[in-house]
C-alpha cells in the first residue's frame, strides 16, 4: 500500500538518507577488506591514502529503497531503473577489474541504446521526427561521460548531482509531475547521505560505479519532465541544469585533443585541478561550485517557467562563460 498525501515527500527523502546513512560505513569496511580502493597516482589522484570505493552501490541501495512504498513502477522507471543498473554494474567491473577505454564506451553505447528503446529521447515539437534519436542518443551519453570525469575531486561530483536534483525537483514541483518529484527526492536523500562521507576530506569514494549510475540517471530524468509547458524551447533547459559537468567534459576534449593526448586518457586538466594549482582550498572551490549551480538553477527555473526570454538566457549564458573563464585563467 502506498503512503498517501504529503508524507510521501517526506518520507522519500528521509528514507533513503537513512539507509545511505547506515550502509557507507558497512560498504567502505568492506571495500578495505576486499583491498577496493582508489590509489593516489600523483598526477590526477592526490589524495594522501587510499580511499576505499563502492560508496556509489549505497547511493544505489538508498536510492531503490523507499521507490517500492511511494511510486508505481510504470514501464518508464522500471525501465529507468533497469538502464542505471546496467551503468552501475559496467562500473563496478571498470573499479574491479579496469576496462579499456573503448570496452567501457562500448557499455555505455549498449545502455544508451537501451535508454532509447524505452522511450528515453526527445519528443519535442522541433526536433521529432528529424533529429530526435540521435541528439538523445548524444546527450545520454556526454552527460554519463561527464558525472565520470567530473569525479575527481572529494565532494565534486556528489555535491553537482545534488544540485542539479534540487532544481530538477523544483521544477517538478511546479509543473506537478508528483511521480517524478518523488523519484528525484528519493535520489536526493540517497546523495545527501553520501555527501555526509564524501565531503572533504573523504572517507569514501562512488567509483567509476557510482559516478556512471549519477550520470545515467541525471541523463535520462530530463525525458520524463514536459518541457514545452511554459516555454517553447523548453527542451534546453536541461542543458543549463548541467552546464558544469558538460563544460567539463567539453573543455577535456579539447585541452587533450590541443595537446595531442586521447580524450579519454587521465591529465590534471580538469577545472578543479586548475583552481587547487591556483591556491584555491577543496572547501573554497566547493563553494564556488554552490554559487554558480545556484546562479545555473535560478536561471533554469525562471526559463523553463517562460519568465526569462532566450534573448535574457543567451546574455545570462555569456556572462556566466565569462565568469568562469575568467575565475580559470586567473589562477
Amino acid at each position: 500500500m502506498y503512503i498517501h498525501y504529503y508524507y510521501k515527500y517526506f518520507f522519500a527523502f528521509i528514507f533513503p538518507f537513512l539507509i545511505t546513512f547506515y550502509l557507507v560505513p558497512f560498504f567502505s569496511v568492506l571495500a578495505q577488506r576486499l583491498r577496493f580502493v582508489d590509489v593516489p597516482d600523483g598526477k590526477v589522484k592526490h589524495h594522501a591514502k587510499p580511499i576505499p570505493y563502492m560508496g556509489g552501490v549505497a547511493v544505489y541501495i538508498g536510492f531503490l529503497s523507499a521507490l517500492p512504498f511511494t511510486i508505481p513502477f510504470e514501464n518508464r522507471i522500471f525501465l529507468l531503473i533497469v538502464g542505471t543498473t546496467l551503468l552501475l554494474l559496467l562500473g563496478l567491473i571498470d573499479d574491479f577489474v579496469p576496462l579499456k577505454a573503448y570496452q567501457k564506451f562500448a557499455g555505455q553505447v549498449i545502455v544508451a541504446a537501451c535508454f532509447l528503446k524505452a522511450g528515453f529521447y526527445l519528443k519535442s515539437h522541433f526536433f521529432y521526427n528529424v533529429w530526435h534519436i540521435p541528439l538523445s542518443f548524444a546527450w545520454i551519453l556526454l552527460v554519463i561521460n561527464a558525472y565520470n570525469l567530473v569525479d575527481v575531486m572529494d565532494g565534486l561530483a556528489t555535491s553537482l548531482a545534488i544540485y542539479a536534483t534540487i532544481t530538477f525537483a523544483f521544477i517538478a514541483f511546479w509543473l506537478n509531475h508528483s511521480i517524478v518529484l518523488l523519484l528525484l527526492l528519493s535520489f536526493l536523500g540517497a546523495l545527501s547521505a553520501f555527501f555526509y562521507y564524501n565531503r572533504p576530506p573523504a572517507s569514501i569514494y562512488l567509483g567509476d560505479a557510482g559516478s556512471l549510475f549519477i550520470g545515467g540517471f541525471m541523463a535520462t530524468i530530463p525525458f520524463l519532465f514536459d518541457w514545452g509547458t511554459y516555454n517553447w524551447y523548453g527542451y534546453t533547459t536541461p542543458i543549463i541544469i548541467l552546464a558544469i559537468p558538460l563544460l567539463e567534459l567539453g573543455s577535456l576534449i579539447l585541452i587533450r585533443s590541443y595537446k595531442g593526448i586521447p580524450f579519454y586518457q587521465a591529465s590534471p586538466d580538469h577545472f578543479c585541478l586548475y583552481l587547487k594549482r591556483g591556491g584555491y582550498s577543496v572547501a573554497q572551490i566547493l563553494l564556488y561550485i554552490l554559487g554558480m549551480s545556484m546562479i545555473l538553477g535560478a536561471t533554469s527555473l525562471f526559463f523553463s517557467l517562460g519568465l526569462l526570454s532566450v534573448s535574457n538566457l543567451f546574455v545570462l549564458g555569456t556572462f556566466f562563460l565569462l565568469v568562469w573563464g575568467a575565475v580559470l585563467c586567473t589562477t
